[in-house]
């Protein structure tokens, strides 16, 4: 899978299941702010990466994801 087709699959993901506008998906936007997460939100962001990438996501993971963009790489990395 590319890079554009990972970056792909989540801003659809996103704009599907957690109603994000997508006017609002930008690479330097703040994941958190972005898509409005609380803890829950977490754990449905964790369950939506595994189903749609077959990949697990621990809380560790995300120690510095800030950004869309550092969890478009995270998601890479899994995959890679």
């Amino acid at each position: 899978m590319t890079k554009e087709e990972i970056v792909e699959k989540i801003n659809l993901f996103l704009i599907d299941e957690f109603e994000v506008d997508e006017d609002e998906i930008q690479p330097e936007a703040h994941l958190k702010e972005t898509l409005d997460l609380d803890s829950l939100d977490f754990v449905d962001l964790v369950v939506a990466v595994e189903s749609n990438f077959g990949v697990k996501l621990v809380g560790e993971d995300f120690v510095n994801v800030n950004t869309l963009q550092n969890f478009y790489d995270l998601i890479e990395r899994k995959l890679g």
